[in-house]
């Protein structure tokens, strides 16, 4: 798993120069490339570690999803327009689940996905559906924490939206990431600790 995200980590050059491809400013010396900031390189690596301790990867066209559970967690909030309110878990919230969505040919985090997160019963009914905000964090990711009465195994579903962005390319192309996805994380351990 985490060779993975190392083989990620080397496509991060090629973004950097994508980037400068978009500027207007064609005088850069070529061998000048912009090195990899520690916190980029440091963000992939937790992520890493954490699907690896506790979590789950699922692929599905051209997304790799990847699920990680911990137990319920406060948060800043930032209402539109507000200042920032810091939000302790809820009575009865027992888990905070994470959903981040990677460009499986990149290994890039994708922004702006409208994400919606189900937790299944063992006979595939929904007892919580909650929509997903984006978090800041070491690695950015989407989550929420959720009320789970009963401690057992679970299926996880997220279904994934066409992210909200413009994209580059030329008009005979299909636009990348122009379809979303549905993918579903089974045994997944959640509901409050004993």
């Amino acid at each position: 798993m985490r060779r993975s995200f190392v083989l990620a980590l080397a496509t991060l050059p090629l973004a950097f120069a994508a980037l400068s491809a978009c500027s207007e400013d064609s005088s850069t010396d070529a061998s000048q490339k912009p090195a990899v900031a520690d916190g980029v390189i440091k963000q992939y690596e937790v992520l890493a570690d954490e699907v690896a301790e506790k979590g789950q990867t699922v692929k599905s066209g051209p997304w790799t999803v990847h699920l990680i559970t911990e137990a319920a967690e406060p948060w800043h909030e930032v209402p539109s327009g507000g200042a920032s309110k810091f939000r302790e878990p809820a009575a009865g919230e027992t888990n905070h689940i994470e959903i981040i969505p990677v460009e499986t040919s990149t290994g890039r985090v994708i922004p702006d996905v409208p994400i919606t997160l189900e937790v299944l019963d063992a006979q595939g009914a929904a007892i919580q559906k909650l929509d997903l905000n984006f978090y800041y964090s070491t690695f950015f990711h989407y989550a929420s924490n959720f009320s789970i009465a009963e401690p057992g195994t679970y299926t996880v579903r997220a279904t994934l939206g066409v992210p909200a962005f413009n994209r580059h390319g030329e008009a005979a192309e299909q636009p990348p990431l122009s379809q979303g996805a549905t993918v579903e994380f089974t045994n997944v351990h959640l509901g409050p600790e004993k």
